[in-house]
């Protein structure tokens, strides 16, 4: 989202961090251990978790399935886990980058798989689409946001790769519910679920510890992708988002560190939910002011993000452009009109 940097009220109180994939760990907390696995160029690398659970340990998130991540995880077990066994997998969303490697290390270690019920079902769900043809209503979607053909053939290429990027998730699971308490280790762990970024992210607070896993629910330098998706075209995730922020606002005190997936542990948690909704509330005036000439998804792309959307990353924008516009929709602020050739145009209401 654009925006100005807000996030000068957020402290980060640890000195050193761990280096990406050697198995280097930095303590946050007694017990609670820090550790960094490989992603891409551009978000070289996601926050995993390893809690110090009885004779071994629980960890939470796990990277993306690829070979650098497979040497990370063995260089972790051997160097700062020190042998130890893990005895759960814990995972808060369904999204590669947080769930890809969750079978992997269940299957190595016959650790249960712990989730909540949406995020499973739905990484099982997308992960099944591998080898299917792209499907007529995906493509219709970004047909009516206004991609070219180009896009589409984009589209139709790449779908179906979610499932390359996850080993497969064990056959079952234990469920986490919002408010189920969890004892791992010494500490008990409350799971407090938003929604928006993904159906049912689970975050896990520690009271004892002052301690708050946020997963991508919560950043402290980026704000998490909030989609439309062509399976859900009418919803309103960015509803649900604004919501689970202020219910965590609510919920969690503000002084926690902060444990993220992306970026570095914070303190200012209050502070960054509300730079984060003031976010969002800036870019709806934006985009309502863009909406008094009738406008496309791709049209949009101005009012909301920073910098040029190339190719790559087109889904994610279109994703979150038509989140922003649905909200406005169901509000009674917006209507939309399709043309003859399948295309949404979006106004503001009369």
């Amino acid at each position: 989202m654009k925006g100005l940097d807000l996030t000068s009220a957020l402290t980060y109180p640890l000195a050193v961090e761990p280096q990406t994939g050697d198995g280097s760990a930095v303590a946050v907390a007694p017990g609670v251990l820090w550790l960094r696995m490989p992603l891409f160029a551009a978000l070289p690398w996601i926050n995993v978790w390893a809690i110090a659970d009885g004779p071994g340990w629980s960890i939470v998130d796990t990277g993306l399935k690829s070979a650098k991540t497979t040497d990370a995880w063995a260089a972790a077990f051997a160097r700062m886990l020190e042998g130890a066994p893990v005895t759960r997998v814990v995972v808060t969303h369904m999204h590669p980058d947080h769930c890809g490697m969750a079978g992997w290390i269940s299957e190595r270690f016959n650790a249960r798989l712990w989730m909540s019920r949406l995020e499973y079902l739905s990484c099982r769900l997308m992960a099944a689409d591998t080898g299917r043809a792209a499907p007529a209503d995906g493509i219709a979607f970004g047909r009516a946001a206004g991609w070219d053909e180009e896009a589409i053939e984009r589209y139709k290429t790449k779908f179906g790769s979610f499932g390359e990027m996850i080993y497969p998730l064990p056959d079952s699971y234990q469920r986490l519910s919002d408010g189920d308490s969890l004892r791992i280790g010494a500490h008990e762990w409350w799971v407090v679920v938003g929604s928006g970024h993904s159906p049912e992210h689970a975050c896990l607070y520690c009271p004892e510890l002052k301690l708050f896993i946020s997963g991508d629910q919560v950043l402290p330098r980026i704000s998490s992708n909030v989609s439309v998706y062509p399976t859900e075209p009418e919803a309103d995730p960015l509803d649900d988002w604004l919501r689970s922020l202020a219910d965590i606002k609510q919920r969690i005190p503000d002084d926690v560190l902060v444990l993220p997936a992306h970026n570095s542990p914070f303190k200012g948690l209050h502070a960054r939910i509300e730079e984060l909704l003031e976010s969002h509330r800036t870019g709806l005036a934006r985009l309502e002011r863009a909406l008094t000439k009738p406008s496309r998804a791709v049209d949009v792309f101005g009012a909301l993000f920073a910098r040029p959307i190339t190719p790559n990353v087109l889904g994610m924008a279109t994703g979150e452009a038509v989140a922003h516009l649905n909200y406005l929709v169901h509000r009674g602020r917006a209507v939309r009109a399709q043309d003859g050739n399948g295309v949404n145009w979006w106004t503001l209401t009369p």
